[in-house]
C-alpha cells in the first residue's frame, strides 16, 4: 500500500514536511538529457541541494535526495525501454527503487499495461506522483520494502542504477535472479558500479549518458543495459 509519500505531508524526526511543497522549492522542470520526452522535477544545483539536506535538514529526518537527479543508469534504461516498447507492452511493469520515477515513466509512455513505482523514501514517493502527473501517466506507487516479496503479477523488472552498496546489491540480486527463475523479466541500467555482478546477465545496449557531474566526475558516464532471463513473449492476442 501507498503511503503518504505522494499524497502530501509526511511526519519526519517529529515535524510535519510537506514534501510536494519541498520538491518544488529545491527543484525545477527539466528536460531529462538522454530521454528529453520526459521531464522531471530536478535538482538545478546538485551539491546545495544535498549538502542542504545532509547537514540542515538531517536533524528533521531527512534522506540523501536520490529522487532529484537523474542518475545515468536510470537515464539509460528509460532510453532503452522508450525505443523498444514491445519490451513492455501490454504487460504488467515493476520498477525497483524507482526514485524519481523516470524509468516507471518511460514504461507507461511505452505502452505497459500497469506499472507499480516501488521506494522506500516517502521522498521518492512525492516525487513520482508529481513527475508523473507532470508526464501525463499513472502509477501504482508504494513506498513499501518489496525485497524478498515474490510478485506473481509482474511480468518485466526494470531496475536503474541500483548496485552501489554492500550486503544490499548481493540481497537486491539474490531476489532478482528467484524472480527470474519464475518468469519474470528482469533489465537493468547500470554505470559499471561496483557490486553488479555482471558474470551473471547479458549485456544489450550501451550509451553515454549525460550526468550531473557534482555527483559522478564525469560529465558523461558509459552505461549498459543488461538483461537477466529470457527477453518477454509477445502478449496473448498480439
Amino acid at each position: 500500500m501507498a503511503d503518504d509519500g505522494q499524497r502530501g505531508d509526511g511526519l519526519a524526526g517529529g515535524r510535519i514536511v510537506d514534501r510536494p511543497a519541498f520538491i518544488h522549492a529545491h527543484t525545477r522542470a527539466l528536460a531529462v538529457p538522454l530521454v528529453p520526452e520526459i521531464e522531471l522535477r530536478l535538482a538545478d544545483e546538485a551539491t546545495e541541494l544535498w549538502k542542504k539536506t545532509e547537514e540542515e535538514l538531517e536533524t528533521i529526518g531527512l534522506p540523501p535526495p536520490y529522487w532529484a537527479f537523474a542518475w545515468a543508469g536510470g537515464q539509460a534504461l528509460a532510453r532503452y525501454v522508450l525505443d523498444r516498447p514491445d519490451l513492455v507492452a501490454g504487460r504488467r511493469v515493476l520498477d525497483f527503487a524507482s526514485g524519481s520515477g523516470l524509468v516507471a515513466i518511460a514504461a507507461m509512455k511505452a505502452g505497459a499495461a500497469s506499472v507499480l513505482a516501488a521506494d522506500i523514501d516517502g521522498f521518492a514517493g512525492a516525487a513520482m506522483a508529481l513527475n508523473s502527473a507532470a508526464n501525463g501517466v499513472g502509477l501504482e506507487i508504494v513506498t513499501d520494502n518489496l525485497l524478498g516479496r515474490p510478485m506473481p503479477g509482474i511480468d518485466v523488472l526494470l531496475a536503474g542504477d541500483i548496485f552501489y552498496e554492500w550486503p544490499a546489491s548481493r540481497d537486491i540480486f539474490a531476489w532478482f535472479e528467484s524472480l527470474a527463475d519464475a518468469g519474470t523479466t528482469v533489465l537493468i541500467g547500470d554505470p559499471d558500479r561496483l557490486y553488479l555482478p555482471k558474470q551473471k546477465l547479458h549485456r544489450l545496449a550501451d550509451y553515454e549518458v549525460p550526468v550531473t557531474r557534482a555527483l559522478e566526475d564525469f560529465s558523461i558516464k558509459k552505461t549498459a543495459v543488461w538483461g537477466l532471463g529470457n527477453p518477454p513473449a509477445s502478449p496473448t492476442g498480439s
